[in-house]
């Protein structure tokens, strides 16, 4: 496993590591290397010798550093020296930086320090945005007459692939697409496609737009309402399709897998609390409603995967259900 030391002047290296801890839980062979106002550029060696020292694997290393130019820069730069073979240096060190490393090293186990360098790059650059949108510099005139045509609508009738679309993931979550979607289950399943059902949110053009600009680089995000998911089941044009479902609630789920759409498994990722439901862990309430469709989806074979990131032990289902029928008696 490559190992990835983090950077910075000051507390920003240790703080994008806890903030990326909150994503996908806690991280081996990974270190934050903090220079203080106190430290001088060998003492700030020192230090990096150290963190390298403390990793599984010393050859494969990659440094994320905050500052072109900087100590942390110049000192990783230094000890890189001799090693160039294997290890790679990324500046600009920031959350969505570390998250697409992480989610790199989770997807491969195996990568090494400059194959993930080179795949961090371009996410890194595009999770720069600005709203309002008016603000976003007009892009190269160079750029732009290079910019392939938009493929046309593929013809009915084609055929994709096998022609069935692949749900890699299929999840309950009251929050739809947020930061542990976009970026842990993203990068262990890897979806072209993420795909929000639900006929409520279909019609919100508010809540649309914010799931369109929260879906991670390279990643094509749409809200359909129900009807238009059993239509994609059915159309051969999605054959080379892989796409992740995000459900509001099981309901939503049940009505269209009783409708033909082909979930075998249902990640329940949170679903939100509120009056009349019982939490039956951190992130998971229930009401009779939500038991009885748990219960019914059971009965067509669905299986389920009770956990928030990948990171986390799976939850038992039954013993929630148990728990939430207990407090609504």
């Amino acid at each position: 496993m490559t190992g990835i030391i983090l950077a910075s002047h000051g507390g920003l290296a240790e703080g994008v590591k806890q903030s990326a801890g909150m994503v996908f839980g806690p991280q081996e062979d990974l270190v934050a290397v903090t220079l203080l106002p106190e430290d001088g550029p060998d003492k700030f060696r020192e230090k990096l010798l150290a963190a390298v020292d403390s990793l599984s694997n010393k050859d494969e290393v990659i440094f994320l550093v905050d500052l072109l130019g900087g100590t942390p820069f110049n000192q990783s730069s230094a000890i890189l020296n001799g090693h160039e073979d294997k290890w790679a240096i990324v500046t600009g060190l920031s959350l969505p930086m570390l998250i697409t490393a992480l989610g790199e090293r989770m997807g491969d186990e195996n990568i090494s320090a400059h194959d993930m360098a080179k795949n961090i790059i371009g996410p890194s650059r595009e999770g720069v945005t600005v709203m309002p949108e008016s603000l976003e510099p007009a892009p190269a005139t160079a750029a732009a007459a290079a910019a392939p045509e938009a493929m046309g609508a593929i013809p009915e009738g084609t055929v994709l692939g096998d022609g069935h679309i692949k749900y890699v993931l299929a999840r309950v979550d009251s929050r739809l697409l947020h930061g542990q979607v976009a970026t842990s289950w993203t990068k262990s399943v890897r979806p072209d496609r993420i795909i929000v059902v639900s006929d409520a949110v279909s019609k919100d053009e508010l809540r649309k737009g914010l799931i369109m600009k929260a879906a991670p680089p390279g990643v094509k995000a749409h809200v359909v309402p129900l009807k238009k998911i059993i239509q994609v089941e059915k159309d051969p044009r999605f054959g080379a399709t892989k796409a992740m479902l995000l459900f509001e609630n099981p309901q939503d789920a049940l009505a269209v897998i009783k409708e033909g759409v082909s979930i075998k498994q249902l990640n329940i990722g949170s679903m939100a609390h509120s009056v009349g439901k019982v939490l039956v862990n951190k992130v998971i309430s229930m009401d009779r409603k939500d038991v009885e469709t748990f219960k019914e989806l059971k009965k067509l074979g669905i299986t389920f995967d009770v956990r928030k990131v990948p990171a986390d032990a799976a939850d038992n289902l039954d013993a929630l259900i148990k728990k939430a029928e207990d407090g609504l008696k």
